[in-house]
């Protein structure tokens, strides 16, 4: 019926809040925590697809609820603070909101209940059907003829409705009696006393006898056994306090306009413009339909640019034009697919004003050769290291006077991830350029020959142009030498890595796959055993029911996120039932599994009778300047179990007589923390070669070396790193797991004996705010804009990447200028050995036996000196038969 009036109104803290603790600590390129607004605006599209709500409205807390405050004191007294992670996602929230142009409301001294409900009560009035949404089951006392609850059962992936109907089935009560449930109950989660040593088992026995507290209440000499009876008649005042903290204020003064909260279409170009900015991708292609352009949005975009593009037919037109050719030339390579397999169909070459093209399959035509290896010219690439590695499998070297539009866009923005090539040319010289159309594996597209000829030639033609404009930019921020003498070089030892690959043993490979399979098949047996039944071990629902509906274990997190069987949930009920961790152990050798013994099989490619593996190296990802590893990610091989770092076992060296060289620095972030804050205390620690764990051990628990045992050091060593990072109370205390409060006491103690690492913290905070960007010591800057934002949770964000981002960054500086170094001594003792893998702090080597020797002290000697630092710089060096013996 076209004119039924729907309302969904969404209970904000709610949901946001179980969204924060039912996902991992998700983040984006630039740091900021995502993992709450993205399990909110999961659920916000949801609906809006399932329920196509006519009005729409979300209420959230505002300040503290100073009604039930007045009645009780210590109503919520036992919440611990809101974490920061999550406080700063309210603001993402509402800008989510906002987008969509969908209202929220705040009453100051009221909570959401308390606005839903006065709603909901106006809105039966005129004649809306309501649906609420929240996570909270005090709002179950909402539902009548025309209010439907929707509540939240595991985080917020799966919910449950409510109607009177379903209340009588689960719980044999009215919507009403709820509150009289909570007043006998109580309700920990808001510390609301109700009746000590009365359950919800107890509660409902005697709701069914008698329904209401009051009248329980009354008859308490009728309860069932003397011990209730005392408890009703001692606490009685308590029930009856605790159910009016239950029920929820309908009659909040509230101005309501339900033609506010219409929600009939919403701007989809603002709603991509916020997603895209929070890297909510995945989320683009579910935006509900109904959405329209905002005028600014629905702008005609820029016209394509048209380059002329001429076609070059054979070898005498291409060295004409190669002879034309002025010493900046735009470039582009012709590539599809994986560029490490070098499937070029053609190159174009460019001058700012012309482009020509030539077609070809195969091998590249001599006179191309010869130009790419001119170093009398300049050429301009958008991916030096790609062009590198499809060269490379035609034996073809490109000379090193080059540029990377890539890597000159990326140190400029380096937040922005990795630049997409149209982007950066619109960006920067203000061009549209179509895209080639993709095909998917069901359905290939054909392009014609002049489709790529049109689309090569004008990427060329505006290479020609944004090698002039990076490197005025790139000159003007003071990154041109991290550009040249840093960025570019790495480019083509990472061809050469990537060229190379690692071999791995797929025989060994394998026969750990056939061990995991039967370890994996034993140990679901074995829980099927102690559970006493068969069920779906991949099913958290089917898991959840088993473990404490079944098994009685205690679900302490159901009242918050239903019966969450997440891996923090498990490893605390470890201790209570042996199948729990048969359970954690059953999912470790599952992922072990399926991501990383079928990954690699997957992922590698035959060369004669081996088998080799290449992954690529993302150099213009991240915004601190890691490296990171993709397809596969080798960078991720787990190591903190024996069954992990078992699969290193299959890495091996291409020569079976050859050996595999690991060089690991040692705790490189905390002596670069120590170099940059000039804290005394852990540059002795350094200088000394002491255990820097041990050693902030003994200073924060003021006991000697001696006395530090395992649970203190693994204490500093959280505190030690987490101060890296930024790390909270809250944090430290999931880490530890240990009451926030203690956490926040570590971290005081941890400033007050090293004084000069909370210095750097205060400073670099406030050279932040004065120029608005951080930078490493090797000059790589990364721009905090929001350093100086209004809002606090968002300025706090930003602060705490000021303090670590300088830390991390040189980290990653320091060993991409090693693996330079390295890859250029190597060249020059005209050595055998191969660079293979960079693993963050670590780097791989396959090497000959008659130079390990000469290996080890060349790369050494590098790796520790590539800086000076007011402390050594260590790397701990291995060699063995495999990856996993030489570490």
């Amino acid at each position: 019926m076209t004119d039924k009036k729907k309302l969904v109104l969404i209970d904000g803290n709610s949901i946001t809040y179980r969204a924060f603790f039912a996902l991992p600590p998700l983040s984006n390129s630039k740091g900021q925590y995502t993992n709450a607004a993205y399990g909110f605006t999961t659920m916000l599209l949801r609906l809006l697809q399932d329920e196509q709500p006519t009005h729409l409205m979300v209420a959230f807390d505002k300040g503290k609820a100073t009604v039930r405050q007045e009645i009780y004191a210590e109503y919520k007294g036992t919440r611990e603070k809101t974490p920061g992670e999550l406080r700063e996602q309210f603001p993402i929230v509402r800008s989510i909101l906002d987008s969509f142009d969908i209202p929220y409301v705040e009453v100051e001294g009221h909570e959401a209940d308390d606005i839903i409900g006065t709603i909901t009560k106006e809105a039966e009035a005129q004649g809306y059907e309501s649906l609420v949404v929240t996570g909270d089951k005090d709002l179950l006392q909402l539902v009548s003829d025309h209010v439907t609850t929707m509540l939240t059962r595991k985080g917020i992936s799966e919910t449950e409705k409510y109607t009177e109907k379903e209340i009588a089935e689960r719980y044999g009560l009215t919507p009403q009696q709820i509150i009289d449930l909570k007043g006998l109950m109580g309700d920990t989660s808001d510390n609301i006393p109700g009746i000590p040593g009365v359950g919800e088992k107890t509660a409902l026995k005697l709701l069914a006898q008698f329904p209401s507290v009051e009248e329980v209440l009354e008859h308490a000499d009728e309860a069932p056994g003397k011990k209730l009876q005392e408890k009703l008649r001692e606490h009685a005042d308590s029930a009856r306090m605790s159910k009016q903290l239950a029920t929820i204020n309908r009659e909040i003064p509230l101005d309501i306009d339900f033609e506010s909260y219409r929600f009939e279409s919403y701007d989809a170009g603002k709603v991509r413009e916020i997603f895209k900015a929070l890297e909510f991708k995945s989320l683009l292609d579910r935006l509900p339909q109904g959405g329209t352009e905002s005028e600014s949005a629905a702008e005609p975009a820029a016209p394509l640019h048209e380059v002329v593009v001429t076609q070059i037919i054979g070898a005498d037109e291409l060295r004409s034009i190669i002879d034309i050719l002025p010493e900046t030339v735009g470039l582009y390579l012709d590539l599809e697919g994986n560029y490490q397999l070098g499937e070029i169909h053609g190159l174009a070459l460019a001058t700012k004003d012309a482009a020509w093209y030539m077609p070809f399959d195969g091998m590249l035509p001599n006179e191309v050769v010869a130009l790419l290896q001119d170093g009398g010219k300049s050429k301009v690439f958008y991916d030096v290291k790609a062009v590198c590695a499809a060269l490379k499998t035609q034996r073809i070297e490109l000379d090193c006077n080059v540029f990377c539009s890539l890597l000159g866009s990326y140190l400029l923005s380096p937040s922005d991830g990795t630049p997409d090539l149209f982007d950066v040319i619109e960006h920067h010289i203000g061009w549209r350029i179509e895209p080639l159309p993709k095909g998917t594996a069901k359905k290939k597209v054909e392009v014609s020959v002049e489709e790529r000829a049109k689309l090569a030639g004008s990427v060329a033609a505006a290479n020609a142009h944004l090698k002039e404009l990076l490197e005025v930019a790139l000159e003007t921020s003071d990154l041109m030498p991290l550009y040249r003498d840093l960025e570019l070089p790495l480019s083509f030892v990472l061809a050469d890595m990537e060229a190379s690959g690692v071999r791995i043993d797929t025989e060994e490979l394998k026969e750990i796959g056939e061990n995991l399979k039967e370890r994996i098949e034993a140990l679901q047996k074995e829980i099927f055993e102690l559970a006493g039944l068969e069920f779906n071990l991949n099913s958290p629902k089917q898991l959840g029911e088993v473990l404490f509906d079944k098994m009685g274990l205690p679900a302490s997190k159901k009242t918050k996120t239903g019966y969450s069987t997440s891996a923090d949930v498990l490893e605390k009920l470890a201790e209570h039932s042996p199948v729990v961790q048969k359970i954690l152990d059953f999912r470790q050798l599952g992922k072990l599994q399926s991501t990383y013994v079928e990954g690699l099989l997957n992922a590698a490619r035959q060369a004669g009778d081996l088998f080799r593996v290449h992954t690529q190296f993302n150099q213009a990802l991240t915004a601190t300047g890691r490296l990171s590893s993709t397809e596969p990610n080798l960078q991720n091989i787990p190591i903190r179990t024996e069954e992990g770092r078992r699969l290193r076992h299959v890495f091996v060296p291409t020569d079976p007589e050859w050996k595999i060289l690991a060089a690991d620095y040692s705790q490189i972030e905390l002596r670069i923390l120590a170099h940059i804050s000039g804290d005394e205390n852990m540059i002795d620690a350094f200088v000394h070669d002491e255990d820097i764990h041990t050693r902030t051990a003994t200073q924060v628990f003021e006991v000697s070396p001696e006395e530090v045992d395992s649970n203190m050091r693994r204490a500093a060593k959280a505190v030690n790193f987490g101060i890296v990072y930024g790390i909270s109370d809250f944090g430290l205390s999931q880490n530890l797991n240990i009451p926030r409060k203690q956490a926040g006491a570590f971290i005081e103690s941890y400033f007050a004996k090293f004084p000069g690492v909370k210095r750097y913290m205060e400073d670099v905070v406030e050279q932040a705010r004065r120029d608005e960007y951080v930078t490493t010591l090797l000059g790589r800057k990364r721009h905090l804009p929001d350093i100086k934002a209004s809002n606090f949770n968002i300025r706090s964000f930003a602060e705490r990447t000021a303090m670590n981002t300088p830390i991390q960054g040189t980290a990653a500086d320091i060993i991409k200028k090693a693996m330079v170094s390295i890859h250029e001594a190597m060249k020059e003792q005209k050595l055998r050995a191969r660079m293979l893998l960079q693993v963050h702090d670590e780097l791989i080597f396959e090497c000959p036996p008659d130079e390990i020797e000469q290996l080890k002290g060349l790369v050494r000697q590098e790796m520790e000196h590539v800086t000076v630092l007011s402390v050594p710089l260590k790397a701990d060096i291995n060699v063995g038969d495999t990856w996993y013996e030489a570490k």
